[in-house]
């Protein structure tokens, strides 16, 4: 039962080292900018809501800071594995290529609105 076809365990299986590196970097690096962006959103709202009062204020401009912040440490932390892997003499670009985070992105994005009921075709 654990390694029946379809199950996560099966699938980890079939994956290779480098695709399971890329998609995990790929996912990360998806999370933290989704994640940066819904808290800039959410201080900018706090922002807007604040009423003028000085520490509504400073704690939406903090929530905006601190998400862009992160944002900058994710980019920075895939800038620092890439030279470290050419310090270290593996070559981390082999594993890591922007075609294959990109069609990453594109298959989320097909999976999320397959999984929206499919009404876009109507919107034109």
């Amino acid at each position: 039962m654990l390694n029946s076809p379809g199950t996560l365990i099966s699938d980890t299986q079939n994956v290779s080292l480098p695709d399971l590196i890329n998609k995990g970097i790929a996912y990360a690096i998806i999370v933290a900018g989704f994640l940066s962006v819904v808290f800039i959103f959410i201080g900018g709202i706090s922002f807007i809501l604040s009423g003028g009062q000085e520490e509504k204020i400073k704690q939406a401009v903090s929530t905006i800071r601190y998400a862009i912040i992160g944002l900058i440490i994710t980019i920075f932390a895939v800038i620092i594995v890439n030279a470290l892997g050419k310090i270290i003499g593996i070559s981390t670009t082999d594993y890591i290529s922007f075609a294959q985070i990109v069609q990453i992105i594109q298959d989320i994005s097909k999976s999320v609105k397959g999984s929206a009921g499919g009404g876009s075709e109507t919107l034109q």
